[in-house]
């Protein structure tokens, strides 16, 4: 295990090359072994490799070089993703080849089922012409095939064979061995011409190309969810310059600029509306399907479509730094992160094609002390090299993790790192936030009793002033009274969070303490209130005490809305034998009326933020696995110690988020959602293994000539296409996942 290096820094690289599971493998193990480096992680379907690196020791230069001496291709920074598709000119030649493929097998197999046959390559009357027609068809497939035994060649020079490397043995042994025949044919052994495998060399070239090309059109099918992502912002923002409009790209916005934005545009980069109002649609990032008005002050995301207004607004964020870049960058980030039972999967394709190449080496040798000729002996060898080419065992877990990853990102789920796919379906207990995670937070202010000589609207304006300086939901309920009343903000001095408590500051030189009622023990303030508060308590109210000056001068009950769907979840993870507990900072009475109406039996409440950490850590230690959901403001501690943390946030906190999983849409179907497709990615990644693993089991003791006695027996073209129907049984059941 490598130490600590302090002078961390991350990079994604595209990486061109790589073909198979040894390919990703044998490079993540040639970058780790690297000094400087200190964790690489390669992903075989993005075509990327994910690397921490002390930057006083390497820059990316080093790195790429470390890729060309593994046999690889760095095309530098990752910056998008991209489908790449199959242009015209590979389209034709596949089309080219697949034509050649046909006639080359007639022209070697017509013959034994009697079809029609020209007389110039005719096996019986002219051999010398059809061996030498079998010989030019061998050599454009093997151009045809170049970088596969070029790749092959090079894998073997840096010791990380791969499944080009038992390919490109298979067919130059297939191909040169013909070669000699050929030449004794010439010299007029004509005996020799059942010893050509001209074809079977040209035929294992197609299929692997044929592999190849479906891979490719499924590789690019899993990260289609990723760019669509991309295509929501535009590409062009239109910024206002002394008073003038002026249409730019949107890498030239920079922060600061105001951006305007016309009915039936689209919102170019993450801002703050300083002029104007409109309705958005931004239900790509909350899920929220109509659209929602936006106002002077309020936030906009970059791709919101904007219906009917015209709004200015000033650029917060920049191009690849907005929201949408955020997601997409967690997506990428967690598709590079391995789940355990990818690592093993990796640890066993790793040793397979060594195992591979000796197991051919040693059954070749067999077969020759056993007496049979040379010529038998090399079709085994090269059967046993085609067949067990490990497509399959390369694409089982990747693909099916970037297949659920795009789900996840579809269904505003943001999964930081790929083993919460496996994890998550492990979980027995959720704990829940009551405030902005079972409840939307869209506090109303439902009763005030004031004890002060000031107007209701003077010291709600009071409290507003403190309370807009918050990010706690409650302060939303004062905020937005302000904001109707069209209530001045006064100037707060000396604000301050007192975390569990409540907060506190200045304001007309009158110190102002706000929260709950634990904060009057913390102020040794005596509550002749109990009463009060807890007959609004009962009623569902959460509590705010104001307090001007160590004097109580007002009781203020916030009364909170349950998402729609609270109940349903709740009822449905029971019925998957899951436990829910509501832990929350809110008085008892609150938190038991508003559980009782959603189904959780189990509450936990006033208890500060440290004492949710300690309710997660009991739970852990009577060996609960503990799924944490919350807001991810007041229950950060909590949700960085349970098992997998979720939170509920709006989509322009994502970047500042520390938490395993974030829901970008105000919708707890999510949580359900995402143990769901965790289930079924496991579930997934299983059967890939076992027919992958069965299929090299089964095939490669066939190759051996175990059947041989039955009547079974298989050569390297019908190993070339087992192998491509292995890899499509793998893609296929894959891409169940979408379904």
């Amino acid at each position: 295990m490598k130490g600590r290096i302090a002078n961390m820094k991350k990079i994604i690289l595209s990486i061109e090359g790589m073909t198979c599971s040894a390919c990703s493998n044998g490079l993540e193990k040639y970058l780790n072994k690297q000094k400087g480096i200190q964790l690489a992680s390669v992903n075989l379907v993005m075509a990327n490799a994910s690397i921490e690196y002390d930057e006083k020791i390497l820059n990316i230069e080093s790195l790429n070089e470390f890729v060309k001496k593994a046999g690889f291709k760095s095309l530098g920074e990752f910056k998008e993703v991209k489908i790449e598709g199959k242009n015209k000119k590979e389209k034709v030649k596949f089309i080219i080849f697949t034509v050649l493929a046909i006639v080359l097998m007639y022209i070697a197999m017509g013959h034994m089922v009697h079809l029609p046959t020209l007389p110039w390559i005719d096996i019986e009357n002219n051999p010398i012409g059809y061996t030498i027609c079998l010989c030019i068809f061998a050599i454009l497939f093997i151009f045809y095939g170049w970088d596969i035994l070029k790749n092959g060649y090079k894998k073997i020079i840096h010791k990380t064979p791969n499944m080009d490397t038992l390919v490109g043995i298979g067919v130059l042994s297939s191909f040169f061995y013909s070669l000699y025949s050929m030449i004794l044919i010439l010299q007029g052994d004509l005996l020799a011409i059942h010893h050509l495998y001209f074809e079977s060399a040209a035929m294992v070239i197609y299929f692997v190309k044929l592999g190849r090309y479906l891979d490719g059109i499924s590789k690019d099918k899993t990260r289609e969810a990723i760019q669509n992502l991309v295509k929501i912002t535009p590409t062009q923002a239109t910024i206002k310059e002394n008073g003038r409009e002026k249409i730019v790209t949107i890498d030239e916005v920079k922060k600061g600029d105001i951006v305007v934005s016309k009915p039936g545009e689209k919102v170019s980069v993450d801002g703050e509306i300083v002029e104007g109002k409109a309705h958005l649609d931004e239900s790509f990032i909350t899920g929220e399907s109509k659209p929602v008005v936006r106002t002077v002050g309020e936030k906009v995301i970059a791709g919101s479509n904007n219906y009917d207004g015209y709004i200015e607004y000033k650029a917060e964020k920049k191009g690849k730094e907005s929201t949408i870049s955020e997601i997409v960058k967690l997506v990428v980030e967690a598709s590079n992160t391995k789940a355990p039972i990818a690592k093993t999967a990796d640890k066993v394709s790793g040793y397979f094609v060594p195992t591979v190449i000796l197991i051919a080496i040693v059954t070749f040798l067999t077969y020759l002390l056993l007496g049979y000729s040379f010529a038998d002996s090399l079709v085994v060898f090269v059967t046993i090299l085609v067949v067990a080419c490990p497509c399959s065992l390369g694409l089982a877990t990747p693909l099916a993790i970037v297949v659920a990853e795009g789900l996840c990102a579809n269904h505003g789920i943001l999964v930081k790192k790929s083993e919460i796919l496996e994890n998550a379906q492990k979980t027995d207990t959720i704990v829940f936030d009551k405030t902005g995670t079972l409840t939307f937070g869209s506090l109303k202010i439902a009763e005030i009793k004031n004890y002060s000589n000031l107007t209701e609207k003077e010291l709600l304006q009071y409290v507003g002033s403190i309370e807009s300086k918050s990010t706690h939901p409650i302060a939303k309920a004062f905020t937005e009274y302000m904001k109707e009343n069209k209530l001045e903000q006064l100037s707060v001095k000396e604000f301050g969070n007192v975390v569990g408590y409540g907060i506190i500051g200045k304001i007309k030189e009158h110190k102002m303490t706000i929260g709950n009622a634990k904060i009057l023990k913390d102020l040794l303030i005596e509550n002749p209130y109990k009463e009060e508060e807890k007959r609004l308590s009962q009623e569902g109210n959460s509590i705010v005490y104001v307090v001007q000056d160590n004097k109580i001068i007002a009781l203020i009950g916030v009364n909170d809305i349950i998402r729609d769907n609270a109940k349903e979840v709740i009822q449905n993870l029971k019925q998957k034998q899951i436990d829910t507990i509501m832990l929350t900072g809110d008085n008892q009475n609150t938190a038991e009326k508003i559980a009782k109406e959603i189904g959780i039996t189990k509450v936990i409440a006033n208890v500060l933020p440290r004492e949710k950490t300690q309710v997660i850590q009991k739970l852990k230690k009577e060996h609960k696995y503990v799924m944490m959901c919350g807001d991810g403001i007041n229950d950060s501690p909590a949700l960085a110690t349970a098992d997998i943390g979720v939170s509920v946030k709006s989509g322009t906190d994502i970047a500042m988020d520390s938490s395993d999983v974030i829901l970008t849409r105000n919708n707890l179907d999510s949580v359900e959602h995402l143990i769901q497709i965790s289930r079924k990615t496991i579930k997934i990644i299983q059967q890939n293994l076992f027919w992958a693993f069965f299929y090299n089991a089964l095939m490669i003791p066939i190759a051996m000539g175990i059947l041989k006695p039955f009547g079974v027996a298989i050569n390297p073209m019908i190993a070339s296409l087992a192998m491509v129907i292995s890899s499509l049984t793998v893609i296929i059941n894959t891409l169940r996942l979408k379904i």
